[in-house]
Protein backbone atom coordinates (compact mmCIF):
# COMPACT_ATOMS: atom_id res chain seq x y z
CA UNK A 1 0.00 0.00 0.00
CA UNK A 2 1.28 3.46 -0.88
CA UNK A 3 2.61 5.52 2.02
CA UNK A 4 0.24 8.23 3.21
CA UNK A 5 3.16 10.54 4.10
CA UNK A 6 6.46 10.76 2.25
CA UNK A 7 9.72 11.75 3.93
CA UNK A 8 12.59 13.14 1.87
CA UNK A 9 15.75 13.87 3.87
CA UNK A 10 18.10 16.46 2.41
CA UNK A 11 21.36 18.06 3.56
CA UNK A 12 20.36 19.57 6.91
CA UNK A 13 16.62 19.65 6.28
CA UNK A 14 13.69 17.42 5.36
CA UNK A 15 10.54 17.55 3.27
CA UNK A 16 7.35 15.94 4.58
CA UNK A 17 4.68 15.41 1.92
CA UNK A 18 1.07 14.41 2.53
CA UNK A 19 0.41 11.66 0.01
CA UNK A 20 -3.28 10.91 -0.47
CA UNK A 21 -3.78 12.87 -3.68
CA UNK A 22 -6.97 11.01 -4.63
CA UNK A 23 -8.55 12.44 -1.44
CA UNK A 24 -6.83 15.85 -1.64
CA UNK A 25 -4.56 14.61 1.17
CA UNK A 26 -7.42 14.39 3.67
CA UNK A 27 -6.70 13.16 7.19
CA UNK A 28 -7.37 9.55 8.06
CA UNK A 29 -5.98 7.31 10.79
CA UNK A 30 -2.98 6.21 8.72
CA UNK A 31 -2.02 9.76 7.80
CA UNK A 32 -2.24 10.87 11.43
CA UNK A 33 -0.10 7.96 12.57
CA UNK A 34 2.51 8.61 9.89
CA UNK A 35 2.71 12.33 10.69
CA UNK A 36 3.11 11.60 14.40
CA UNK A 37 5.92 9.14 13.76
CA UNK A 38 7.76 11.30 11.22
CA UNK A 39 7.61 14.53 13.19
CA UNK A 40 8.69 12.71 16.33
CA UNK A 41 11.72 11.39 14.43
CA UNK A 42 12.58 14.74 12.88
CA UNK A 43 12.13 16.57 16.16
CA UNK A 44 14.79 14.36 17.72
CA UNK A 45 17.14 14.40 14.73
CA UNK A 46 19.94 16.92 15.29
CA UNK A 47 20.92 16.67 11.63
CA UNK A 48 17.51 17.98 10.57
CA UNK A 49 17.48 21.73 11.17
CA UNK A 50 14.43 22.78 9.11
CA UNK A 51 11.31 21.06 7.76
CA UNK A 52 8.98 21.64 4.82
CA UNK A 53 5.41 20.36 4.99
CA UNK A 54 3.51 20.19 1.70
CA UNK A 55 1.05 18.05 -0.25
CA UNK A 56 1.07 15.77 -3.29
CA UNK A 57 -1.06 16.60 -6.30
CA UNK A 58 -3.45 19.52 -6.56
CA UNK A 59 -4.28 19.91 -2.87
CA UNK A 60 -2.45 20.68 0.36
CA UNK A 61 -4.98 19.07 2.71
CA UNK A 62 -8.78 18.97 2.52
CA UNK A 63 -9.23 18.32 6.23
CA UNK A 64 -10.83 15.26 7.76
CA UNK A 65 -11.71 12.46 5.34
CA UNK A 66 -15.44 12.22 5.96
CA UNK A 67 -15.57 8.71 4.50
CA UNK A 68 -13.96 7.68 7.79
CA UNK A 69 -17.09 9.00 9.52
CA UNK A 70 -19.77 7.25 7.47
CA UNK A 71 -20.07 4.28 9.83
CA UNK A 72 -20.09 6.25 13.08
CA UNK A 73 -23.79 5.61 13.74
CA UNK A 74 -24.62 7.03 17.16
CA UNK A 75 -20.96 7.28 18.18
CA UNK A 76 -20.23 10.97 17.70
CA UNK A 77 -17.70 11.96 20.32
CA UNK A 78 -15.54 14.04 18.02
CA UNK A 79 -13.85 15.57 21.05
CA UNK A 80 -12.18 12.21 21.68
CA UNK A 81 -10.81 12.23 18.13
CA UNK A 82 -9.47 15.75 18.59
CA UNK A 83 -7.83 14.79 21.89
CA UNK A 84 -6.25 11.69 20.41
CA UNK A 85 -5.14 12.92 16.98
CA UNK A 86 -5.43 16.60 16.11
CA UNK A 87 -4.41 18.33 19.32
CA UNK A 88 -1.19 16.32 19.78
CA UNK A 89 -0.23 17.06 16.17
CA UNK A 90 -0.76 20.82 16.42
CA UNK A 91 1.01 20.98 19.77
CA UNK A 92 3.97 19.07 18.34
CA UNK A 93 4.28 21.38 15.34
CA UNK A 94 3.92 24.60 17.30
CA UNK A 95 6.51 23.62 19.91
CA UNK A 96 8.97 21.69 17.75
CA UNK A 97 12.46 23.20 18.31
CA UNK A 98 13.17 23.82 14.63
CA UNK A 99 11.49 25.90 11.94
CA UNK A 100 8.54 24.48 10.03
CA UNK A 101 7.79 25.83 6.56
CA UNK A 102 4.34 25.04 5.21
CA UNK A 103 4.35 25.13 1.40
CA UNK A 104 0.66 25.26 0.52
CA UNK A 105 0.35 23.89 -3.00
CA UNK A 106 -3.45 23.86 -3.28
CA UNK A 107 -6.65 23.96 -1.22
CA UNK A 108 -6.16 23.94 2.56
CA UNK A 109 -9.62 23.27 3.96
CA UNK A 110 -10.97 22.67 7.46
CA UNK A 111 -8.30 21.01 9.58
CA UNK A 112 -6.05 21.29 6.52
CA UNK A 113 -6.16 25.08 6.91
CA UNK A 114 -5.40 24.67 10.61
CA UNK A 115 -2.45 22.46 9.70
CA UNK A 116 -1.05 25.05 7.30
CA UNK A 117 -1.34 27.82 9.89
CA UNK A 118 0.63 25.73 12.40
CA UNK A 119 3.76 26.42 10.37
CA UNK A 120 6.29 29.06 11.39
CA UNK A 121 6.51 30.36 7.85
CA UNK A 122 3.69 29.75 5.37
CA UNK A 123 4.25 30.08 1.62
CA UNK A 124 1.33 29.51 -0.72
CA UNK A 125 1.06 28.99 -4.45
CA UNK A 126 -1.14 31.51 -6.24
CA UNK A 127 -3.73 28.79 -6.95
CA UNK A 128 -3.93 27.78 -3.27
CA UNK A 129 -6.82 28.78 -1.07
CA UNK A 130 -7.79 28.50 2.59
CA UNK A 131 -11.27 27.74 3.88
CA UNK A 132 -12.74 27.22 7.33
CA UNK A 133 -15.37 24.78 6.09
CA UNK A 134 -16.60 23.50 9.45
CA UNK A 135 -19.94 25.33 9.49
CA UNK A 136 -20.89 23.54 6.26
CA UNK A 137 -21.21 20.29 8.20
CA UNK A 138 -22.44 21.66 11.51
CA UNK A 139 -19.13 21.73 13.38
CA UNK A 140 -16.82 24.37 14.84
CA UNK A 141 -13.27 25.16 13.67
CA UNK A 142 -10.71 23.02 15.45
CA UNK A 143 -7.04 21.98 15.35
CA UNK A 144 -6.09 25.42 16.63
CA UNK A 145 -7.90 27.57 14.06
CA UNK A 146 -9.89 29.59 16.61
CA UNK A 147 -6.57 30.42 18.31
CA UNK A 148 -4.43 31.14 15.26
CA UNK A 149 -6.74 32.90 12.84
CA UNK A 150 -7.89 35.86 15.01
CA UNK A 151 -4.27 36.53 15.91
CA UNK A 152 -3.23 36.53 12.26
CA UNK A 153 -6.04 38.46 10.57
CA UNK A 154 -8.04 40.03 13.40
CA UNK A 155 -11.29 39.14 15.08
CA UNK A 156 -13.68 40.56 12.48
CA UNK A 157 -12.14 38.76 9.53
CA UNK A 158 -11.70 35.53 11.49
CA UNK A 159 -15.33 35.48 12.56
CA UNK A 160 -16.58 36.01 9.02
CA UNK A 161 -14.18 33.44 7.57
CA UNK A 162 -15.27 30.82 10.08
CA UNK A 163 -18.99 31.48 10.12
CA UNK A 164 -19.49 32.02 6.38
CA UNK A 165 -17.02 29.29 5.33
CA UNK A 166 -15.97 31.29 2.29
CA UNK A 167 -12.65 30.56 0.56
CA UNK A 168 -9.73 32.94 1.06
CA UNK A 169 -7.41 33.14 -1.93
CA UNK A 170 -3.65 33.00 -1.47
CA UNK A 171 -3.43 36.59 -2.71
CA UNK A 172 -5.92 37.76 -0.08
CA UNK A 173 -4.27 35.64 2.61
CA UNK A 174 -0.98 37.41 1.92
CA UNK A 175 -2.63 40.84 1.93
CA UNK A 176 -4.33 40.08 5.26
CA UNK A 177 -1.13 38.85 6.89
CA UNK A 178 -2.47 35.32 7.19
CA UNK A 179 0.59 33.89 5.41
CA UNK A 180 4.09 35.15 4.86
CA UNK A 181 4.19 35.05 1.08
CA UNK A 182 2.40 34.03 -2.10
CA UNK A 183 4.42 32.80 -5.07
CA UNK A 184 3.56 31.62 -8.55
CA UNK A 185 2.61 27.97 -8.74
CA UNK A 186 5.70 26.90 -10.64
CA UNK A 187 7.98 28.65 -8.12
CA UNK A 188 6.61 27.09 -4.92
CA UNK A 189 8.94 24.09 -4.79
CA UNK A 190 12.10 26.06 -5.53
CA UNK A 191 11.18 28.91 -3.16
CA UNK A 192 10.31 26.64 -0.24
CA UNK A 193 13.36 24.42 -0.71
CA UNK A 194 15.69 27.42 -0.93
CA UNK A 195 14.17 28.77 2.28
CA UNK A 196 14.60 25.41 4.04
CA UNK A 197 18.25 25.23 2.98
CA UNK A 198 18.78 28.80 4.17
CA UNK A 199 17.20 28.13 7.56
CA UNK A 200 19.10 24.86 7.96
CA UNK A 201 22.30 26.90 7.85
CA UNK A 202 21.11 29.33 10.52
CA UNK A 203 21.66 29.06 14.31
CA UNK A 204 19.07 26.37 15.08
CA UNK A 205 18.96 26.92 18.84
CA UNK A 206 18.41 30.64 18.32
CA UNK A 207 15.45 29.90 16.06
CA UNK A 208 14.04 27.39 18.55
CA UNK A 209 14.27 29.88 21.41
CA UNK A 210 12.74 32.60 19.23
CA UNK A 211 9.84 30.27 18.47
CA UNK A 212 9.42 29.61 22.20
CA UNK A 213 9.36 33.33 22.94
CA UNK A 214 6.83 34.08 20.22
CA UNK A 215 4.53 31.28 21.37
CA UNK A 216 4.59 32.61 24.93
CA UNK A 217 4.10 36.25 23.90
CA UNK A 218 0.54 35.57 22.83
CA UNK A 219 -0.59 35.11 26.43
CA UNK A 220 2.14 36.75 28.52
CA UNK A 221 2.05 40.19 30.10
CA UNK A 222 4.89 42.53 29.14
CA UNK A 223 6.61 41.89 32.47
CA UNK A 224 6.46 38.13 32.03
CA UNK A 225 7.66 38.39 28.46
CA UNK A 226 10.61 40.58 29.44
CA UNK A 227 11.61 38.00 32.04
CA UNK A 228 11.25 35.20 29.51
CA UNK A 229 13.39 37.07 26.97
CA UNK A 230 16.07 37.43 29.64
CA UNK A 231 15.99 33.72 30.43
CA UNK A 232 16.01 32.60 26.80
CA UNK A 233 18.73 35.08 25.88
CA UNK A 234 20.85 33.62 28.67
CA UNK A 235 20.40 30.19 27.07
CA UNK A 236 21.22 31.55 23.60
CA UNK A 237 24.35 33.21 24.91
CA UNK A 238 25.77 29.85 26.00
CA UNK A 239 25.38 28.20 22.58
CA UNK A 240 28.37 27.61 20.30
CA UNK A 241 26.56 29.45 17.51
CA UNK A 242 26.56 32.69 19.47
CA UNK A 243 30.32 32.46 19.89
CA UNK A 244 30.70 31.64 16.21
CA UNK A 245 28.43 34.50 15.17
CA UNK A 246 30.43 37.07 17.14
CA UNK A 247 33.75 35.67 15.91
CA UNK A 248 32.59 35.68 12.30
CA UNK A 249 31.35 39.26 12.64
CA UNK A 250 34.69 40.42 14.03
CA UNK A 251 36.61 38.50 11.37
CA UNK A 252 34.33 39.89 8.65
CA UNK A 253 33.36 36.46 7.29
CA UNK A 254 30.19 34.40 6.94
CA UNK A 255 29.41 32.39 10.09
CA UNK A 256 29.47 28.60 10.09
CA UNK A 257 26.60 27.71 12.40
CA UNK A 258 26.24 24.11 13.56
CA UNK A 259 22.95 24.26 15.44
CA UNK A 260 24.42 22.44 18.42
CA UNK A 261 23.18 23.07 21.95
CA UNK A 262 26.66 22.94 23.45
Amino acid sequence: MEETVLLDRRDGWAKVTLNRPDRLNAFNEDLHASLARIFRELGNDENCRAIILTGTGRGFCSGQDLTDRKDMGGKRDLGATIDRLYNPLIRRLRTMPKPLICAVNGPAVGAGASLALAGDIVIAARSAMFMQAFSKIGLIPDAGSTWALPRLIGDARARAAMMLAEPISAERAEAWGMIWRMVEDDALVAESEALAARMAAMPTQSLALTKQALNASLSNSLDKQLDLERDLQRMAGYTPDFAEGVTAFLEKRAPNFTGKKA
